[in-house]
């Protein structure tokens, strides 16, 4: 049995007439919805659109949510890119929650650390973050008990 290979929906493949007939709606809509930024495929080198299978998904949900919730294509782009951070959220919680589950029992004493950007790593005790060329490194301690100010 051969191994299974995985499908990459953002690779992009189709042209705009394909993209256009598999979500159901005429290309110069898909050109002017990238216009709008709604939905952005990537180029090729002569600026030909290539559509990726989850623009296609979401060139169908900018339909559904025009169509029968009577959304406005401003409130839809505003969706689509919530929509775009909680995938991003969910996939950089899942890889926190990968190295948690990774670590042995000592190594569960670690400290996490954020950047700018909110991207978390973990860090052993005593050891400090890198540094980015503009970034500020923050360190907060907790005010002492009991001493005066």
């Amino acid at each position: 049995m051969a191994p299974q290979q995985r499908f990459d929906e953002r690779a992009p493949v189709f042209v705009i007439s394909v993209a256009a007939e598999l979500s159901g709606m005429h290309p110069q809509t898909l050109r002017q919805y990238d216009r709008l930024g709604l939905v952005s495929p990537q180029r090729t080198s002569g600026r030909g659109r290539r559509y990726s299978a989850r623009d296609v998904a979401n060139l169908r949900e900018v339909q559904r949510l025009s169509q029968e919730e009577g959304i406005n294509l401003a409130g839809i782009k505003r969706i689509l890119e919530l929509q775009e951070e909680v995938g991003a959220l969910q996939e950089q919680l899942e890889r926190v929650s990968e190295a948690l589950a990774a670590m042995t029992p000592s190594d569960r004493r670690r400290v996490f650390s954020a950047d700018r950007t909110g991207e978390v790593s973990a860090l052993r005790r005593g050891e400090r973050p890198g540094r980015r060329q503009s970034g500020a490194l923050v360190l907060w301690r907790p005010p002492r008990r009991g001493g005066g100010a």
